[in-house]
């Protein structure tokens, strides 16, 4: 019999595809999705029938200790992945991000405490890294938030690794770096410059053209969430996921527009572009850890990632306002 889990974040970009891969390993997997009065569980209700019906959902707040605690009770892994995500709203919002990101990850952390849950999967970011200090960043690399979203991520993981060293709680960190794929939201890069050609924009609206981003495939990810689940090495670690080569924002839109066969002119927007001091201009994941730890590597190139992306978001432009710019 596979463990019962708890995925938060659950109806999410990255937590959607991780519900699915879980549920296809044969894990019991209850879905803690963002309460909401239309009943909506997210990117959920977008995936396979089957899978879903498998599922045992739940909705509810990570800022809800009672909630998350009732969540909790009978699994035996949490996936920790319910976070406020936007780096642009966060300047405008930084106090929610505080009781989503931080209190929050407090709550799961409590109650799987008291609970006895067996292992905690925590969600970190490769923003809190800041921008690179050395070419490829490793686990060991300096902390550096320079967003409120950061900060308070950063926060959060520093809660989880207290947590395992106060209390010997069996906390697995998980960083991955910069996520793409199907069902991302639009305020990321890949389907922000994808929708606006499929919309049939003459000219592609961005910001910064500069920075530097390791991009990994959401089904490596997810692979590399599992796989730290399930390896006892992985307690009490921190793990970067990524695929050790980086590509720049122009860079990335020029392979979008060769991979569609189409020619735009780029537009950089003011409003798209970070605060000066805020920008990270490089991020390249030393993925060592995980390979020694679990055996994870990335299996899809850029290119192929990519292609999967821009095939998903044919099919589901309808569902997305390209000409809206989404913090």
């Amino acid at each position: 019999m596979k463990k019962r889990v708890l995925v938060t974040g659950a109806g999410g970009f990255i937590g959607s595809h991780l519900v699915e891969a879980l549920a296809r390993k044969g894990y019991k997997v209850r879905a803690f999705v963002h309460y909401n009065s239309f009943n909506s569980w997210g990117w959920i209700d977008c995936i396979d029938k089957d899978i879903k019906n498998s599922l045992e959902v739940c909705n509810g707040d990570v800022q809800d200790p009672h909630g998350v605690r009732k969540a909790m009770k009978g699994c035996e892994m949490v996936f920790h992945l319910a976070a406020l995500v936007g780096i642009p709203y966060s300047y405008r919002s930084p106090e929610s991000y505080v009781d989503t990101n931080i209190k929050g990850t407090l709550n799961i952390l409590q109650a799987a405490k008291e609970l006895g849950i067996k292992k905690v999967i925590h969600t970190s970011t490769s923003e809190v890294y800041g921008t690179a200090c050395f070419p490829s960043i490793n686990e060991e690399h300096r902390i550096n938030p320079q967003s409120p979203y950061a900060a308070t991520k950063a926060a959060a993981d520093f809660l989880a690794l207290a947590f395992y060293r106060s209390f010997d709680l069996p906390v697995v960190l998980i960083r991955p770096f910069n996520s793409y794929g199907p069902r991302q939201s639009a305020r990321a890069i890949i389907p922000t410059i994808i929708t606006q050609i499929l919309a049939g924009s003459k000219i592609i609206k961005i910001g910064s053209l500069y920075p530097e981003r390791d991009l990994v495939y959401v089904a490596d990810t997810v692979r590399g969430f599992i796989g730290g689940a399930e390896s006892r090495a992985a307690v009490g670690n921190i793990i970067n996921l990524g695929t050790n080569s980086t590509v720049s924002i122009r860079e990335l839109a020029n392979i979008i527009m060769k991979l569609m066969r189409v020619d735009r002119k780029i537009e950089i927007q003011k409003e798209r572009i970070r605060p000066k001091c805020s920008e990270v201009e490089r991020l390249k994941a030393d993925i060592t850890k995980a390979k020694k730890l679990f055996n994870w590597s990335p299996r899809y190139s850029l290119e192929q990632g990519l292609k999967e992306t821009i095939a998903w978001l044919r099919k589901n432009r309808h569902l997305y306002k390209p000409f809206i710019y989404n913090v």
